[in-house]
């Protein structure tokens, strides 16, 4: 029986979308986390880009486009809001080059290690966040672990129904 290689893994577990998918959920995410915040407030815990980053880095297994995706959903979210630009985009760099790492290791098939790899990435990201903030630009910033906390767990219960929605758009061979 032929050994099979980790490129022959990865390459046959890599999942395809269409185009206008990888156009329209990042649009539709990075449109949402800029007004959905307005109208509930400072009860809006939620990452919506991070989730999507998340999501499409484990899918493609692909560190390089993990990154890519991470960055340009980042630098979005920043223009769209108040934050200095590219505090996110390094955040979301970082997240999305862990999870295509991780997906490329482990099987990410398994619905209960997506939710809690959304979870760890949340918080590495609100931690790469911090990190940036307050020790590379120097700038204070009140923060709350325990609002971080319920970020994480937030982006988990959204991951819950966004991932089995975004699996029906994946293209099967």
């Amino acid at each position: 029986m032929p050994v099979l290689g980790a490129n022959f893994r990865r390459d046959l577990e890599i999942r395809r979308y269409p185009v206008l998918a990888y156009a329209l959920v990042p649009l539709a995410a990075l449109v949402l986390q800029a007004w959905l915040p307005r109208v509930l407030g400072p009860y809006a815990w939620f990452d919506l880009p991070l989730v999507v980053t998340v999501y499409f880095a484990l899918g493609r297994r692909s560190p390089i486009q993990g990154t890519l995706m991470g960055a340009g959903m980042g630098i979005f979210e920043d223009a769209l809001t108040h934050h200095a630009i590219g505090i996110n985009g390094i955040a979301k760099t970082v997240v999305g080059f862990l999870a295509a790492s991780v997906g490329i290791r482990i099987d990410v098939e398994n619905f209960t290690i997506r939710l809690l790899l959304v979870f760890l990435l949340s918080l590495a990201s609100s931690a790469t966040y911090v990190f940036v903030y307050r020790v590379l630009l120097g700038l204070d910033l009140e923060w709350n672990w325990f609002t971080e906390l319920f970020t994480a767990v937030g982006n988990s219960l959204i991951a819950m129904v966004l991932f089995p929605l975004l699996d029906r758009l994946q293209i099967r061979d």
